[in-house]
């Protein structure tokens, strides 16, 4: 219903917005690399993303993060993701960690033209965005990969990683949980092996999988870092994609910095890029952003002995352009319940 002044908003469940393809990684993957090369473009108004702790910063049992934006360009949508996490979720069976809302909206008329469930396009956008700095971060030789951590993020890094490195052979999917990374080597093994020709082996020693290793991806939970100059090889590439895993002498040694978007980036102390700048040790000439990288503007690796350290916070745009995705596809296959915002609004 874009650019109308019909109140009509398609409302997508999960099982609808699964049905419209979202667990396509590739189409995930395409849509995740335009999301970045209009970026990169300045075609994309993406505030850093605003969050609410609850109770406080530094006790948080749960948070909300606002995410609006504005994509121009060929796409010409607004929209917002309402995201949130529970630590209490964490340890009730039946919900999920975390659950976000994506809203699209008409920036002419600014109705809102589609609610969609957006729990699992934050699990494929995200890892979706690992696997894109993984193109660049990996050696050319990838033969092997580390994953650490087996939980939503560790099963759709398993799809993106696949995808973006066509030389791999092999995953070593690692989680302190062994048995939780053992159901997801179950599950998705015989169809991998079958697809990529990879092969997905379980375990819970993180470090010695790295270091037999060319890439390494981290998407864990953790509260303090685990990783240190000790897990890396020579040549290696390095993907953070949550906050608290690294040491910063790990940053400091890399031969070159990707990273998805530094403006929002240094507004999360979390992460060790944000610690070097708040140091005075790292500006924004000293890094390569995914916008520049798939625009060609920049170079993320340039050879196989560098290595080549990446990390992501994610942006709503990512969420709001994978939305658009589902919601054309769904509007396609006839996909949705229709709703109204109003029959005829009480004061115009």
């Amino acid at each position: 219903m874009l650019h109308s002044i019909d109140s009509e908003i398609l409302f997508l469940k999960q099982e609808d917005v699964i049905a419209a393809g979202l667990l396509d990684m590739k189409q995930v993957l395409a849509a995740v690399e335009k999301t970045y090369q209009l970026l990169g473009n300045g075609h994309i108004k993406n505030p850093p993303k605003v969050r609410t702790r609850i109770p406080d910063d530094d006790n948080w049992q749960s948070f909300f993060n606002s995410m609006p934006c504005y994509i121009g360009g060929d796409v010409n949508i607004a929209g917002i993701k309402w995201a949130a996490e529970s630590k209490k979720n964490a340890v009730t069976p039946g919900i999920p960690y975390g659950i976000d809302v994506t809203i699209l909206s008409d920036p002419e008329t600014v109705l809102p033209f589609c609610i969609l469930d957006g729990t699992l396009i934050t699990a494929m956008r995200t890892s979706a965005v690992g696997g894109l700095l993984a193109k660049y971060t990996a050696p050319s030789n990838t033969k092997a990969a580390t994953l650490v951590g087996a939980g939503v993020i560790g099963r759709t890094m398993v799809m993106a990683v696949c995808e973006a490195i066509p030389t791999l052979e092999k995953i070593y999917l690692c989680d302190l949980d062994l048995p939780k990374a053992q159901a997801v080597a179950a599950e998705y093994g015989p169809e991998y092996a079958k697809k990529y020709g990879v092969e997905i082996i379980p375990t819970s020693d993180s470090k010695g999988s790295a270091l037999q290793s060319q890439l390494i991806v981290t998407e864990t939970t953790a509260r303090r870092p685990f990783v240190d100059s000790s897990w890396l090889t020579p040549g290696c590439g390095l993907v953070s994609m949550a906050s608290d895993e690294v040491e910063l002498d790990v940053v400091r040694k890399a031969d070159v910095i990707c990273i998805d978007y530094w403006k929002q980036m240094i507004t999360y102390e979390g992460k060790a890029v944000t610690r070097l700048y708040q140091n005075g040790e790292l500006d924004q000439n000293g890094v390569s952003e995914l916008g520049d990288l798939v625009l060609g503007r920049k170079t993320g690796r340039t050879r196989d002995d560098q290595f080549v350290f990446a990390t992501s916070m994610g942006i709503g745009a990512l969420d709001i352009l994978v939305g658009y995705e589902m919601y054309k596809n769904a509007v396609k296959a006839g996909i949705g319940t229709k709703v109204r915002l109003w029959d005829k609004p009480l004061w115009e």
